[in-house]
């Protein structure tokens, strides 16, 4: 994640540059850029809290037994799965209807941008599997691990 923080402040800080000197030229496609990588950072900072178990969690039952902490976990997680079917479905149709197209400015493909969504919906599936299957671990009476 800082390298895409530190990849964004580049065209960032070119366009706040450029924007009070004359040294610069006006490179409005930095604008174009900054937004698409942000597009790939928040992405991959999903992917980064499915894989971690990271994203906020409101724990209303702290004092269950680890079974049925497990069971609820594999529901929790089933909802996600939703999303993440529902990401690659509309992200494939998405990256389709983008294929053909570039962005205005930069004349990026845009399915560089669109394919940010199916990628990330495939890997929650993977990282889902595998909460998936310590859940079924601990249910079963084993460790997660």
């Amino acid at each position: 994640m800082a390298a895409t923080v530190a990849i964004l402040i580049v065209p960032v800080t070119l366009q706040v540059v450029s924007r009070y000197t004359a040294l610069i030229p006006a490179w409005i496609w930095t604008e174009e850029l900054s937004r698409f990588l942000f597009i790939w950072m928040i992405m991959l900072g999903a992917m980064i809290g499915v894989r971690e178990g990271s994203h906020f969690v409101v724990d209303v039952l702290p004092d269950l037994p680890p079974r049925a902490n497990a069971f609820l976990q594999i529901v929790s997680n089933l909802f996600v799965l939703v999303f993440a079917l529902v990401f690659i479905w509309w992200g494939i149709a998405f990256v389709r209807f983008g294929w053909d197209q570039t962005s205005e400015l930069a004349e990026l493909p845009m399915a560089y941008i669109f394919i940010a969504w199916p990628v990330a919906g495939v890997t929650w599936v993977i990282f889902l599997g595998e909460a998936f299957v310590a859940s079924f671990r601990v249910l079963a009476g084993k460790s997660a691990r």
